[in-house]
């Protein structure tokens, strides 16, 4: 069981990620139609042409399954960018990049997903690249790695908001590059 909850990235069964990718087109595509707090999970399933067991053998409820639909979309957007991470340094500008383009890319869309709060679902993304990146990053004893990626994944995402709502914005580069500059001392200050 444990198995089927890890992220479609760490699986290989191809009935498993087929599963996953029905579930979430069913609920891209209801999104076209109605609001998220409207769609119950046993609307995704039918739409899915799947079972409501079947959805909750992948997903333990409709929030988590959109957490996982904008991790896929999220992590896509950047290798369709062919964003790479070279150091921990280029990880963060790359990870600020990629917020920023999928906040001018969900929100130009023409569906109810521009509606949704993003914060709920990308935020968790990006705190799991920084846990990632703080696992292999030494920090100080006593520091709370999760409380240190939650901040920094919270940083980005609220200069990357505050950037897109900003009429004439700067190019989504620039701004990487400044939210790197902002966010590297919270995030990197706590290293060994």
């Amino acid at each position: 069981m444990a198995e089927l909850l890890q992220p479609e990235t760490e699986t290989t069964d191809p009935r498993i990620l087929r599963s996953r990718r029905m579930l979430m087109d069913a609920l891209a595509r209801l999104l076209m139609k109605k609001e998220f707090e409207e769609i119950s999970v046993q609307e995704i399933a039918d739409e899915a042409t799947l079972n409501r067991a079947t959805f909750y053998l992948h997903y333990p409820d409709k929030n988590a399954l959109l957490q996982a639909m904008t991790g896929v979309r999220f992590r896509d957007l950047i290798e369709r960018r062919a964003i790479t991470f070279t150091d921990c340094h280029g990880a963060l500008r790359a990870i600020a990049l990629g917020v920023c383009d999928y906040l001018a890319e969900t929100t130009r869309c023409p569906s109810q997903l521009a509606r949704i709060s993003l914060e709920g679902s990308i935020s968790p993304v990006v705190e799991g690249m920084f846990k990632e990146g703080l696992a292999l990053h030494g920090i100080a004893p006593g520091v709370d790695a999760a409380l240190l990626a939650t901040t920094a994944a919270w940083a980005v995402f609220g200069a990357a908001r505050r950037w897109f709502q900003t009429p004439n914005r700067i190019p989504a580069e620039e701004m990487a590059a400044r939210i790197e500059t902002m966010v590297n001392p919270v995030l990197f200050g706590s290293s060994q």
